[in-house]
């Protein structure tokens, strides 16, 4: 059975370990650019994350991998158009991933229920607004820069307090525009202008993040800082270390997980799950 929206929300130490399973519509994107574009492609993609246990479906139709280009709100809704209702209608929760409003009112119209903004509010004035009045759930993500810019050389006198701090910002943010606090989400953002030192830190220090009392979502999935420490140069073979990943993360606080490789990230979180109650 599907979780609810205000299941994923429970806060508190007995919150369930969330699998969000990603659904890139794009040609671009650094692990699975190009092979779910056509929407019957995109609609067996997201069946099959379902069937293998996703508990959110985040449905993508531009890249933020590092160096991408923009693409505009017109052409993000037509990747979607033809994906998004099929995904609605299986029950399951359902996120968007865009900082731009216009997407996110259009997957809001169509059912989702999630607006996964990388920029955390900062793209698009209207974004937090419309969160706010439509009472969407909002992941505020911390990233330093852009995407086509965040991995030249990024740096911090201290990361973790560096990027507590601006998500408490947004999270505040975000309620002066009208969303509730107890619908945000907070993403330290694991890849975004980071540095291979500066993801093992925030992942190291995820409880500090904990105090904040919302839910933590990671995306470690298949990024480079996992094959710089494995040599693994193909993201399709980093799932062991994206399991690992998510696990320590989740010890450490996280509870929503963006994968790629839902039904094995899903065991594994099943599994740690319970040996900690």
């Amino acid at each position: 059975m599907s979780l609810t929206i205000d299941e994923i929300l429970t806060a508190g130490p007995e919150r369930l370990p969330v699998v969000m399973g990603i659904l890139n519509i794009t040609p671009d994107s650094f692990s699975d650019g190009g092979k779910f574009l056509s929407p019957a492609l995109a609609s067996d993609r997201a069946m099959e994350m379902i069937e293998a246990g996703a508990d959110i479906i985040d449905i993508g139709a531009e890249s933020t991998r590092p160096g991408s280009e923009r693409v505009s709100a017109d052409d993000q809704i037509a990747r979607i158009s033809g994906v998004i209702a099929t995904v609605v209608e299986t029950g399951i929760v359902v996120s968007i991933d865009t900082t731009l409003s216009q997407v996110a009112e259009y997957a809001l119209d169509a059912g989702a229920a999630i607006i996964n903004d990388v920029s955390a509010g900062r793209d698009d004035p209207v974004m937090l607004p419309l969160a706010g009045s439509r009472n969407a759930v909002i992941i505020l993500m911390h990233m330093l820069g852009k995407p086509k810019t965040m991995q030249d050389m990024p740096l911090y006198n201290d990361v973790v307090a560096e990027v507590a701090k601006f998500l408490a910002e947004r999270v505040e943010e975000a309620v002066s525009a009208g969303v509730s606090r107890n619908r945000c989400v907070i993403d330290p953002g694991i890849g975004f202008g980071k540095t291979l030192e500066h993801n093992l830190a925030i992942i190291a220090n995820l409880d500090k993040l904990a105090e904040q009392t919302l839910p933590i979502m990671v995306g470690p999935s298949r990024k480079r800082f996992i094959g710089e420490l494995t040599g693994e140069t193909d993201p399709e073979n980093r799932t062991a270390g994206t399991i690992a990943t998510c696990l320590e993360a989740f010890r450490r606080g996280a509870n929503i997980f963006r994968v790629h490789d839902v039904k094995a990230v899903k065991q594994a979180l099943i599994v740690a799950s319970r040996i900690g109650s």
